[in-house]
């Protein structure tokens, strides 16, 4: 079991333990939605509702723990497929899922020297490295799997594969660049407009990868239906998506 795996079961373990009157569904959450989704948690807790509590990791690892049997409420996933593993296994409630928000891909630098670039088919990224590293999610999670793709339509993911630094999640490998660690690093829009220490400096044509959807859904074995059911209308609603948009998403 990979560290941060580890790390994430825990902590939901310690999360199911509280008494249940105690706290608002438990949400698992893709780590991009960090700041946004904090503040719909916060608006939401602001109409006398109970707070939910909320994990934030990769994707991929959150529905890893909900296969395993981790008794949470909801799940917001950064892309459509680890939706729809769930879906097969009969773990979310189908009638609830909605895809609700979008994102876009970048390639983000140190605020400090950052330069513009211009991304095309043979864009010459693996030179601009030099002999430095490219830091990405790792490839099971969304942003990873996004920014590969990307990369292989643009015919450029043979001459950077070889210099790629992986991160657990997207907000791992925003951290690489944040420290100068990476010269250039792959994340969402939304995870550099979170930092002040990056810059973008180049957006990933929308052709290059599939969508970036985010979908969210009650899961079958919610241990507060009701309560899940109640902040994930308010995710989907007008007032819930306006709050995303604030940090950078766009509201389906």
């Amino acid at each position: 079991m990979r560290p941060l795996f580890r790390v994430l079961t825990v902590s939901v373990a310690l999360l199911a333990a509280t008494p249940a009157l105690a706290r608002g569904p438990l949400v698992l959450a893709a780590a991009s939605l960090q700041e946004s989704m904090n503040a719909a948690a916060d608006a939401w807790a602001a109409q006398r509702h109970e707070r939910p509590v909320i994990s934030f990791g990769g994707s991929s690892a959150l529905a890893r723990q909900i296969e395993a049997g981790a008794p949470a409420d909801l799940f917001v996933s950064a892309d459509e497929d680890w939706m729809n593993a769930l879906a097969r296994k009969g773990a979310i409630v189908p009638a609830s899922r909605v895809t609700f928000l979008g994102n876009r891909l970048v390639l983000v630098a140190p605020a400090a020297v950052a330069k513009p670039v211009t991304i095309k088919r043979g864009f010459a990224l693996a030179q601009w490295l030099g002999s430095g590293r490219l830091a990405m999610a790792d490839g099971a999670v969304p942003a990873g799997k996004y920014g590969q793709k990307a990369l292989t339509a643009l015919g450029v993911w043979s001459a950077v594969a070889p210099k790629v630094a992986r991160g657990d999640t997207v907000r791992s490998a925003l951290a690489l660049v944040e420290r100068g660690a990476a010269p250039y690093g792959i994340v969402y829009a939304t995870d550099a407009y979170a930092s002040k220490r990056v810059r973008i400096v180049g957006v990933f044509p929308a052709a290059s990868h599939p969508p970036i959807t985010y979908p969210v859904a009650v899961l079958k074995a919610a241990p507060s239906p009701a309560a899940a059911e109640g902040f994930r209308r308010f995710l989907v609603s007008s007032a819930g998506k306006a709050i995303f948009r604030r940090y950078g998403f766009v509201a389906r």
